[in-house]
């Protein structure tokens, strides 16, 4: 991954009011996380769709110790896990044929291993995973950025991103995706980093500015 540092840099270069919320919310955090491959991660992002962190943590902790070790399965072990097993961890009826069709399609080579998607664009990428069960664009986006540390990331249909656009830069309501790529392509090759700030900016008292 390029350095974090020449990323906000050039950043608040190429946009003063981004460099404005820059200083404000202080170096990046964005890490990527530690997944054991792709597979981990659209399974992970499935289980925790549209539910709280800690309802989502609660079931995901459920799923894995029905393989005992505490590990995370492998993708032969989720596909032949009983449906009814992995209903009893939590999951919905769709959850559960999501997963077991992402451990099909990975142990198939329909989605890409870590390796094999460092070979493709992001586009390349999106087009392989969205082939799955349960995964569309912002969720293979999440797996571009936090997965395999691709800086260069606009997630316009992610909420957050739409909030903290539109209380940087209009009127404090979510801005339009429309609006959003037209002043992201200032913030090239290094919109992922860009898109953190605007997460941060959802976080930020903007009646304050003085305040964290």
């Amino acid at each position: 991954m390029k350095s974090l540092q020449n990323a906000i840099e050039e950043l608040a270069r190429a946009d003063a009011e981004l460099a404005a919320l820059i200083d404000r919310v202080g170096p990046p955090r964005l890490g990527v996380r530690d997944e054991s491959d792709i597979f981990a991660a659209l399974v992970r992002s499935v289980v925790f769709q549209q539910l709280n962190g800690r309802a989502a943590e609660t079931i995901f902790s459920r799923l894995l110790a029905l393989f005992g070790d505490g590990g995370f399965p492998t993708p032969h072990a989720l596909a032949e896990r009983p449906f009814e097993d992995l209903r009893s961890a939590g999951l919905s009826r769709s959850k559960a044929a999501s997963v077991q069709d992402i451990a099909r399609r990975t142990i198939s080579g329909e989605l890409p291993t870590r390796a094999e998607a460092q070979q493709l664009d992001d586009e390349s990428v999106v087009a392989r995973l969205v082939a799955a069960r349960g995964v569309g664009r912002w969720t293979a986006e999440m797996v571009l950025i936090f997965c395999l540390g691709r800086l260069d990331v606009m997630p316009v249909g992610d909420f957050g991103v739409r909030k903290g656009f539109g209380r940087v830069f209009g009127d404090g309501a979510p801005a339009e995706p429309e609006a959003i790529l037209a002043r992201a392509e200032r913030w090239r090759p290094y919109r992922s980093v860009a898109s953190w700030y605007l997460w941060r900016a959802t976080e930020l008292d903007f009646s304050n500015p003085g305040s964290p």
